[in-house]
């Protein structure tokens, strides 16, 4: 439970709460993320990544920039890189998702806000995402009005 009355700055608190469940995670276990700290304790964004620094400078955590933030230092428990960034991967799936009718053409697909929501990532992930199905013929995009689904003559040949 925070304190917000207290002497105690609020990112202090999160980080000593999340210093004792670490403590019980084997070395590599990822740690909550800042969108996750900032849901469960209700903070700002600022706050979570305080509280996460604070860790990291005591070298109970480490961050892998795309992949996440996992306990240890990243010479306890080395990572393989992801084959496939995360952006390329909600692409495809949102591709998939049009070949398979789920996504007319030429109708809207979801807005920036909501993919941001359904891939619990950065808005310029889904941003990327985007600019890669542009890319390919896959949407188009109206000023004012959204991403609309390309006509089947413009998508790509798989």
């Amino acid at each position: 439970m925070l304190d917000y009355d207290g002497d105690t700055y609020i990112y202090v608190q999160i980080a000593t709460i999340l210093r004792d469940r670490i403590r019980g995670l084997s070395s590599g276990q990822p740690v909550p993320s800042e969108a996750d700290i900032q849901r469960e304790f209700g903070v700002a964004r600022a706050t979570a990544r305080k509280a996460i620094h604070i860790l990291r400078e005591e070298g109970l955590i480490y961050t892998v920039q795309g992949q996440g933030t996992f306990v240890g230092t990243p010479d306890d428990a080395p990572r393989q890189p992801r084959k496939t960034p995360l952006y390329q991967q909600i692409a495809q799936e949102i591709a998939d998702e049009i070949k398979s009718g789920r996504y007319q053409p030429r109708r809207p697909i979801p807005g920036e806000a909501t993919l941001v929501q359904r891939y619990e990532v950065a808005r310029e992930t889904v941003r990327k995402a985007m600019a890669a199905l542009r890319e390919q013929g896959w949407i188009y995009t109206v000023p004012q009005r959204g991403s609309f689904v390309s006509p089947k003559e413009s998508w790509p040949d798989d």
